[in-house]
């Protein structure tokens, strides 16, 4: 599945993410869902590098960049540069959803 698949089917009529996805990726889905407060709590409660990454871009992307830096700074990444848009595809990529069995 690639990442404009991966958020098709966040925008069509399935309920749930595709089976067998991390916890970040889940996240993602829902946030392409409209779902950012479902998001949030995957990624707040995913202790991982990762999780910490999309819990910044969460935060990124309703405008708290504070909140963000410090997230970004927990999965030690830079603070995102781009559009929103670009770095959810760069993460849905990068998180490996080529490769997760979708």
């Amino acid at each position: 599945m690639t990442p404009e698949e991966f958020r098709t089917s966040a925008t069509g009529t399935k309920a749930e993410p595709p089976a067998g996805i991390s916890p970040a990726l889940q996240a993602l889905w829902h946030d392409a869902n409209g779902n950012w407060e479902t998001a949030h709590e995957l990624a707040q409660s995913d202790p991982t590098r990762d999780g910490s990454w999309v819990h910044a871009y969460l935060h990124r992307k309703e405008g708290d960049n504070g909140n963000a830096a410090y997230w970004y700074a927990r999965a030690r990444r830079p603070m995102a540069q781009g559009t929103i848009e670009s770095e959810w595809s760069a993460m849905v990529l990068e998180l490996g959803i080529e490769v997760g069995g979708c």
